[in-house]
């Protein structure tokens, strides 16, 4: 495993989660970055114990897919070879790191899949979620011709490289699908890595109305819908308006 790479974490409001993740991050990752996406909890004071971390703070939270196009900027703009990104409220093991770098080798866009494979100690999803996601998956693979199990694990490795062939303008949530649709048109190489299914938080708020299932699965079906109409139609995707929340715009 020779490729420089970056381990990026979205973070907002993870207080309760965010020193644990990074003291475990750093084991496997000597470059990480943290995305402070607003929070208004104790998140910056914790992140001051860790000197040798990088931070992009946003001012205002603006969303998860907004975290993650600042950790494409970063990476991309200090020429690392490989962006991991994974979340930090305890849901994905840092111990994998390593396996997704090395599966950058042969592919552009490493994704987790907590369906894939199961795993003795996996958690029971949420019903709504594990109907949605199943659906969102099965819309993706029919519309773009893909092979997914899991549309929205957020543990991911990226080639830098390709980067530049994603253009994020879902600032939400739903952002993966944009991702899908511009990679499936692109033709990057994707490739799936099983991770273990862990909820320790069932209870986390999509925001606002999206905290209801149905209400949910349209969002996500519209955002695939406009993301599919603007690469038709030569744009790069559609922006939230500016005065949506993380909730407005999210999963």
């Amino acid at each position: 495993m020779t490729a420089s790479f970056l381990t990026a974490l979205p973070v907002y409001n993870e207080e309760k989660y965010v020193r644990d993740v990074l003291q475990e991050v750093r084991k496997y990752s000597k470059e990480i970055l943290v995305v402070n996406d607003g929070s208004q909890d104790g998140t910056a004071d914790v992140l001051a114990e860790f000197p040798e971390v990088r931070v992009v703070h946003h001012e205002q939270n603006r969303g998860y897919g907004a975290a993650l196009a600042s950790a494409f900027e970063y990476a991309q703009r200090e020429n690392f070879e490989v962006l991991v990104t994974i979340d930090c409220d305890g849901q994905h093991q840092p111990c994998r790191i390593p396996r997704f770098v090395e599966a950058c080798e042969r592919a552009d866009i490493v994704s987790g899949s907590r369906y894939l494979k199961q795993y003795a100690d996996d958690s029971l999803p949420p019903a709504d979620r594990r109907q949605i996601n199943r659906r969102i998956t099965e819309d993706l693979n029919r519309r773009l011709g893909l092979h997914l199990t899991d549309a929205f694990c957020g543990f991911k490795a990226y080639r830098v490289a390709t980067l530049s062939q994603l253009h994020i303008t879902e600032f939400g949530y739903a952002m993966p699908l944009q991702v899908w649709a511009q990679a499936a048109r692109a033709g990057l190489r994707i490739v799936e890595l099983p991770v273990p299914l862990i909820y320790l938080d069932e209870s986390r708020s999509f925001g606002g109305a999206l905290d209801d299932a149905w209400t949910r699965l349209q969002h996500y079906r519209e955002v695939l819908d406009r993301s599919l109409q603007a690469l038709e139609e030569g744009a790069d995707g559609v922006s939230c308006p500016p005065e949506s929340s993380r909730g407005a715009c999210s999963q």
